[in-house]
């Protein structure tokens, strides 16, 4: 079995070194000033316990890669970048090898089914910051992640097996579950408040806006009829697995969200995020002001090109 990891961001990279260090072999996709970085000197990831650097095979694009029957296809980029992604796999020859989707929301694994036959859903939970080619850092611990997976849209396989077993040998944790995406969909949840993160600044005042927008999403998912598992729900047992913890020298700056802004990325998920929710909203008649908004923010924080922390609460609560 070889893992392709699509996406060498920060959850990316951090798997993607993870498994190669622990004896997978490993084939990493990235792009840019990270492809160049990771192939001039290898992959740097440092862990609670642990700094290393992974000399791994990458490339920049499918099509250099020679696709064998037993790969398994880690979906890690965000979804503003899944479509050309999961084209791009398509016209390199990519068939019914499992995907699995890596990633926040809940759109990448419908996408990818309009294409593929074989998709599985990955909830991520993994703090993991990526700010430059080249370099990761992982804050979790004791586990440096948790992953719950299984096929989309439901039920689950020998091949979700095989990657919970390689994520664990790698000092990570997977759990396969027969419905991953009602994981996936309690994770949205949380996600909702990287918008006010990446607004604000971390340890910001959110105010009660935090507790609006799950409000509203709450009501949406009731109306959808989707059903949802909160994080609260899971056995602790597992939610003691990996808890966020500090890197020494490695201060975080945040989610995946204020990440995107930090490196000047040129795009935010919260259309992905938030915007799942303004969809569900207005399909089934829920008002959603509180969430639309930030969508709408997030929108504003790229056009505008402004960093985490460069809004007040005042300022964003009155675009509500």
């Amino acid at each position: 079995m070889r893992v392709v990891v699509y996406g060498l961001g920060a959850i990316g990279g951090s798997v993607a070194a993870l498994l190669a260090r622990s004896g997978v072999e490993v084939v990493a996709i990235a792009r840019g000033a990270m492809l160049e970085a990771v192939r001039a000197d290898g992959l740097w990831l440092k862990a609670p316990g642990l700094e290393v650097v992974e000399h791994l095979a990458c490339v920049g694009h499918p099509a250099e890669i020679d696709w064998r029957a037993d790969d398994m296809v880690l979906l890690c980029m965000k979804t503003q970048h899944t479509p050309g992604a999961l084209e791009d796999l398509r016209a390199a020859g990519v068939t019914d090898q499992p995907l699995f989707c890596l990633q926040n929301g809940v759109t990448n694994e419908d996408l990818a089914l309009r294409l593929f036959p074989n998709v599985h859903g990955v909830t991520v939970m993994m703090p993991a910051t990526y700010l430059h080619p080249g370099k990761v850092v992982c804050n979790g611990a004791p586990k440096f992640g948790v992953f719950d997976l299984g096929r989309y849209p439901r039920g689950a396989d020998a091949a979700d097996q095989a990657l919970a077993m390689v994520l664990d040998g790698a000092g990570m944790a997977g759990f396969v579950r027969e419905d991953v995406m009602a994981s996936k969909y309690g994770k949205l949840l949380v996600n909702l408040g990287n918008i006010l993160e990446a607004s604000l600044g971390r340890g910001a005042d959110f105010g009660d806006l935090s507790a609006r927008m799950k409000d509203e999403a709450e009501a949406v998912l009731r109306a959808a009829g989707i059903r949802v598992e909160r994080r609260g729900d899971a056995d602790p047992a597992k939610r003691a697995l990996m808890n966020g913890t500090e890197v020494a020298g490695e201060a975080r700056p945040g989610g995946s969200s204020a990440q995107s802004l930090l490196r000047g990325a040129g795009s935010i998920e919260t259309d992905w995020l938030n915007g799942e929710i303004v969809r569900l909203g207005r399909l089934h008649g829920v008002p959603v002001p509180v969430n639309a908004a930030m969508q709408a923010m997030g929108a504003r924080l790229v056009r505008e090109g402004l960093h985490p922390g460069a809004l007040t609460l005042e300022a964003v609560a009155a675009g509500l």
